[in-house]
């Protein structure tokens, strides 16, 4: 029996003890020792300790995993010496350990710069589980002794602004410090990073570029940075992630060949100078490089494995691929091939537009017929295939920048996903191909999604590839003549239009006879249960105060709350038309309960800062004057836009004011799987801006064009042309049975355009629906609306004249006091949040 023992029990150990369980080898004994007191857990995902504080959440595989794989796991101890001609080590209690194969999975530490006062108290680094229980602790003390705590992290890089998101979690002002002129310099351009800065600076993380930290300010407690003579930024925490070192100490005093900068070499065997002992993941150098990604560390798990069991043709590959997709803070960051492109070995294609916070760029050969790289930011959900097509020297457009133009410019050529090479790494995680997960269902080994994932364990390492993935699962099962359930979580068998026939013949009215009778057991879950609230108010006409547990937290108080905790009343202004009498009231109540007043896209006007005990107090003051609730807080009509047209403007064809109100009277309160934004412009001079709404008229001779499907957002869209030269009774008919499919037909939360992008037939199928009734469904779309538009009530009028709602509106349960910890400050003669200081 041979002895394999792992120092270091990360991701890429467990990696090595999974993939070794995978072979299913006999004549071998596998001990895993790591110096945490826990299992190894999913560092890449760490942040999501601080909106959960649940460790096992995070864990690789739980301890039985390791007993019940006969892996003798020991946790909380460390190695503190390696005898390679006794092949023994020996732990931190001095016990020794034989081994025949050992193998160093030490990964790495963070980079701790030698700055001056840097041992303070509030300095932390951000690695480990205790690290952030340790940040936790000290940020709960901040906010106890100082309502505006600031926490500083200095390094700008990935987990550097990981670490800003950990900061706004923890209640404090985030602000972070690069050495750099830019972000993430390692991974994005100039004007990527730039475009990432707007991004995180509209979030309220504040960026400094540019800063050489001198020394920490303070005694014995951190006050602040100081980076010059008078360049001075106050901070009461600092959290440093300034990048990281190899944890190579043991190779290091046991003799193994180290690099000049750190790091135990080794060699496409994964071995290091003594061929008895191994090196994976962030300890080992290869190609005289440290290679900081999950993925290369996992492939070396596998070649080690390999090599130990005698497949010796099991190699890593000469070049590591450094692609990689995140979600940083919520916004997407990608790049992948060669992201920066010298002139004389490429050209560059750019698109960017900064009022979406949107960048992509492209390179291709000189020739334009190679894709070599590229960079995204704020939208990346082409990069998987673009990735692919990089990988795998697939042809590309004449045109290359068809690869990234929005589909409305004539992009979204990315071709069919079907057309990868079975051997295209889908993913790099797991080093799982297309043809392995084709093959999967193929041979029937997997019929879902899930026995996709659970045959291959593709998606599980980062999660980059799940998008990928899933499209690949359905279009091998639509391939195949096999029908693609799509359930909408696992409450659930069934897909949003199943659903929503299921209550509509059933007559179902609360959640709870929804699951009862068709669900799985459980109690359902943030997706199912807005969903079903969304359905049920579809079908039956009710309004989010029906059975508001199920609501999200918008919803049930009937407004969209802010990040300091308050909450902001839009009410309805029908096409942006207002009398005085109503705009003087509108100023009045603002006064009166010290509201922040803007102006909205929307052309209405949004009250902010509102306390949850206000809410009421305020819609009944202002439905004394005649307003509704505006839904700003709903998945439901938000706004019909409205220029002045002919009434007003020399322009004007039509009289678009009136139209749009109509509109919006008649299409407010409806719930649908995404918000509805509409605009009616009198003129081809288009400034209601209608082809960027879900809904959009524009005046034309002899009538009005409408189009469908645009929006806003991350992935702008232009609106599509249904229908020209209608009147306004043919406007009406056919927007009802246009919402009321989309409302019947979509997923949870799908915009009409990606609704519209993914129908069968496209828009020529959507005419043959909607102008040729080509379902035979026009007459009960048009019936279901009219149900909608008759039964319409205006929420804050059903919450202020029930008193058991009313009991929704106090800050505390036990108590009518309010919430004393928000904090305000004068700004442009209006109150502001105090984080604005």
């Amino acid at each position: 029996m041979k002895n394999i023992i792992v120092i270091g029990n990360g991701m890429v150990g467990y990696k090595f003890c999974e993939k070794f369980v995978a072979a299913q080898t006999t004549g071998f004994t596998l001990t895993i020792f790591g110096e945490e007191p826990r299992p190894a857990y999913d560092r890449v995902h760490l942040s999501a300790y601080f909106e959960d504080e649940n460790a096992t959440k995070l864990e690789m595989a739980p301890a039985s995993w390791y007993t019940e794989n006969n892996i003798n796991l020991i946790t909380n101890n460390r190695i503190v010496d390696i005898n390679k001609e006794a092949k023994t080590v020996t732990d931190q209690h001095n016990q020794q350990h034989t081994y025949d194969y050992l193998i160093l999975a030490t990964g790495s530490v963070p980079f701790v710069p030698p700055i001056k006062g840097v041992e303070k108290e509030g300095v932390f680094v951000y690695r480990t589980i205790e690290d952030l229980e340790g940040m936790i602790a000290y940020a709960k003390h901040i906010n106890q002794i100082k309502p505006n705590g600031k926490a500083a992290i200095l390094g700008g890089g990935l987990l550097g602004l990981e670490a800003g998101k950990a900061v706004m979690d923890m209640g404090l002002e985030p602000h972070v410090v690069e050495f750099a002129p830019k972000l993430m310099p390692r991974q994005l351009d100039a004007r990527s990073s730039k475009v990432l800065q707007l991004k995180l600076e509209s979030m309220g993380i504040h960026i400094h570029l540019s800063k050489a930290t001198n020394q920490i300010l303070g005694d014995e407690v951190i006050t602040g940075m100081e980076f010059g003579e008078d360049d001075i930024l106050e901070t009461d925490m600092l959290i440093i992630s300034a990048g990281i070192r190899p944890r190579d100490e043991l190779g290091k005093s046991c003799g193994l060949k180290m690099g000049i900068r750190g790091g135990i070499e080794v060699n496409n065997r994964m071995q290091t100078s003594d061929p008895y002992i191994y090196a994976i993941g962030e300890v080992a150098l290869y190609n005289q490089m440290i290679y900081g990604l999950v993925a290369p560390g996992y492939d070396m798990a596998h070649v080690a494995v390999q090599q130990i069991l005698g497949h010796t043709d099991i190699t890593m590959a000469s070049d590591i691929d450094m692609s990689t997709k995140l979600k940083l803070i919520g916004v997407d960051v990608a790049s992948f091939g060669t992201p920066f492109m010298p002139a004389d070995k490429g050209l560059s294609i750019i698109f960017e537009n900064k009022t979406q916070f949107l960048y992509k760029r492209i390179n291709v050969s000189l020739d334009g017929k190679k894709l070599l790289g590229g960079i995204m930011v704020g939208d990346a959900a082409d990069y998987s295939m673009l990735h692919q097509i990089y990988l795998n020297g697939m042809a590309i457009p004449e045109d290359p920048a068809q690869l990234i133009l929005p589909a409305s410019e004539g992009g979204g050529l990315l071709g069919d996903i079907m057309d990868l090479p079975d051997e295209a790494q889908v993913c790099s995680c797991e080093s799982v191909s297309k043809g392995q997960i084709c093959n999967t269902i193929e041979t029937g080994a997997a019929t879902d999604l899930a026995g996709v994932v659970s045959c291959t364990k593709a998606g599980t390492g980062c999660g980059g590839c799940k998008p990928m993935v899933k499209d690949l699962t359905e279009a091998t099962l639509k391939s195949l003549g096999i029908e693609v359930k799509d359930h909408i979580c696992e409450h659930f068998d069934f897909n949003r239009q199943e659903l929503y026939s299921l209550i509509q013949v059933k007559g179902y009215e609360t959640f709870n006879e929804v699951l009862d009778n068709h669900g799985n057991g459980g109690h359902g879950c943030e997706i199912c249960k807005p969903v079903i609230a969304s359905l049920m108010a579809t079908i039956h006409a009710d309004t989010a105060n029906k059975e508001y547990a199920i609501q999200d937290s918008n919803d049930r108080f009937l407004a969209n709350i802010q990040r300091n905790g308050t909450y902001s009343v839009v009410p309805r202004v029908p096409g942006g038309e207002i009398t005085p009498d109503k705009l003087i009231a509108l100023g009045e109540i603002a006064k009166k309960y010290d509201l922040y007043t803007k102006i909205t896209g929307g052309v209405r006007i949004d009250l902010f800062g509102a306390t949850l005990n206000q809410l009421p107090l305020i819609w009944k003051e202002l439905i004394s004057h005649g307003f509704e609730s505006g839904h700003a807080y709903g998945k439901s009509l938000r706004t019909v836009k409205t220029c002045v047209g002919s009434t007003w403007c020399r322009y004007g064809m039509d009289e678009s004011v009136s139209f749009g109100i109509e509109l919006e009277n008649r299409y407010r309160g409806i719930r649908a799987p995404h918000k509805i934004k509409g605009g009616v412009s009198g003129c081809i001079r288009e400034c209601a801006e209608a082809r960027g709404k879900d809904f959009g008229l524009i005046a034309v001779e002899g009538g009005w064009n409408l189009y469908v499907g645009g929006n806003g957002g991350a992935n702008p869209r232009h609106a599509e042309l249904l229908a020209e030269q209608i009147d306004n009774q043919t406007v009406i008919k056919y927007l009802d049975r246009y919402l009321m499919f989309y409302m019947r037909t979509a997923k949870p939360l799908q915009r009409t355009a990606a609704w519209q992008e993914r129908l069968d037939g496209g828009m020529a199928y959507l005419k043959e629906v909607i102008i040729e009734d080509k379902l035979g469904i026009a007459a009960d779309l048009e019936a279901e609306m009219q149900t909608l538009v008759n039964k319409f009530e205006c929420e804050w009028t059903q919450a202020v004249n029930n008193p058991e709602m009313m009991k929704r509106f106090n800050h505390f349960v036990n108590s009518k006091e309010e919430d004393d910890n928000l904090v305000f400050v004068p700004m442009r003669e209006q109150k502001m949040p105090q984080q604005w200081q």
